[in-house]
Parts: structure tokens; C-alpha cells; sequence
């Protein structure tokens, strides 16, 4: 039976491949906030279920059939934070949480209305692709803010979505999906950015910068 928790699992295990995190008992217990020992006994039910291969000291991989499952909660996820801050007017740092409630027990249906009503769209609030009803997603090259160069500029593709404080403050000095961004200056060793929205500049840290994400450059 394919319970909340099952999909909460493959769902984090596809998220944490997203990253390009190796996929081990540790990072999907910090991705759930769970136990290890929580998490060798689903690994090792999901494995029957043939939803996950699991190949001792060298983690887990989604099977096909664990793949379909995770896009689709994914969609669900994404297709109701959009529409929570189109048609419901929530602000982009309200619709994770909101959408973590209701993305389990939404129809199929309920899911084909909202992607109807918001004209089929192809990302979330925060620039994150929405997979199509047929079980593919846009892949993108994407690397954190930090990788551009001072003097270079782009288009910001994605930001995470996992903490509203964050969101808050980038959205008061007008950073979202869309915006074109240039890097001024780049401190060493990890150290701020300094960049350029239109005529105003900020001052960034590591803790916001790696929130950040456009497309890689060749």
C-alpha cells in the first residue's frame, strides 16, 4: 500500500538525488527528521516493494516505478503552492508548509483542475519545475549564485523553499524567479557577494547565497 509515509520517503530520496547528495541512511534521516533505525526499516519496505534498490555501503536508487511515484506528489506539492499564491493570495515564504498538508490527499481530478485553472504551468512559486502529468521533468543545469564571477550577470532561475525567513528577506530586496542579478563583488574564502538588483546592491552571505540558484554556464 502506497501510505503518506512511503510517499514522504520517495519523495525525499528523489530530492536528495536532485541536490546531488549521495543517498544514504544519514541524509534522508535529516531530510525527515527521523532516526536511522526509522529509516533502515522503510529502506528496507520500500525495497520489497521494489519502489528502491538498495545496495549495502553504497545507498539507495528509486526504481522506475519509486520515480513515478515521487514526481507525482512532487506535482501535487508544486502545483498547489502555486496555486495557494495565485488564486489564494499567500506569499511565497507561506506555501511549502501549506502545500506539505495538502499534497497526500488531493484527487487526481482536484489536481487536473488546478493545472487547468492556472493554465498548465511549468514551475512553482519559487522556480522549481513542476513535472507533467505524464511523469517528466525539466532538467536544468543549475549551480548556486556563488558560482558567477564578479561582472557577470544573469537570470535567477530557482530559490529553496525550506526556510520562510530566508524567502522573507530575499523577496524585501527583490529577489525571485525571474530577476536578473549581477555579481559586484566576491569576497574570498566563502565570503559575501556583493550584487546589483536594477540600481540598488546587497550584501549576501553564504546562508543566502546558497539558497540561490541559476543556470550553469558553459
Amino acid at each position: 500500500m502506497i501510505t503518506q509515509a512511503v510517499q514522504d520517503y520517495l519523495k525525499a530520496i528523489y530530492k536528495i538525488a536532485e541536490s546531488g547528495q549521495s543517498i544514504t541512511t544519514n541524509a534522508i534521516a535529516e531530510k525527515l527528521k527521523v532516526t536511522q533505525a526509522s529509516v533502515t526499516g522503510m529502506i528496507k519496505k520500500l525495497a520489497e516493494m521494489n519502489l528502491i534498490t538498495h545496495t549495502p555501503y553504497y545507498g539507495v536508487e528509486l526504481t522506475d516505478d519509486g520515480k513515478k511515484i515521487a514526481l507525482e506528489i512532487i506535482r501535487h506539492h508544486r502545483l498547489l503552492e502555486l496555486y495557494l499564491a495565485k488564486a489564494m493570495g499567500y506569499s511565497w515564504d507561506r506555501v511549502h508548509d501549506e502545500a506539505e498538508k495538502l499534497e497526500h490527499v488531493i484527487s487526481e481530478e482536484f489536481e487536473d483542475k488546478i493545472a487547468e485553472l492556472l493554465g498548465n504551468p511549468t514551475a512553482d512559486p519559487h522556480g522549481a519545475p513542476i513535472p507533467s502529468r505524464d511523469g517528466r521533468i525539466d532538467a536544468r543545469p543549475l549551480v548556486k549564485l556563488t558560482a558567477l564571477e564578479p561582472g557577470q550577470s544573469t537570470e535567477i532561475l530557482q530559490v529553496s523553499d525550506h526556510d520562510p525567513e530566508k524567502l522573507r528577506y530575499l523577496a524585501e530586496i527583490g529577489i525571485y524567479p525571474g530577476v536578473e542579478i549581477t555579481v559586484v563583488e566576491k569576497a574570498p574564502f566563502d565570503g559575501p557577494l556583493l550584487i546589483r538588483i536594477k540600481d540598488k546592491e546587497h550584501h549576501l552571505g553564504q546562508g543566502l547565497t546558497d539558497n540561490i540558484f541559476v543556470l550553469k554556464r558553459d
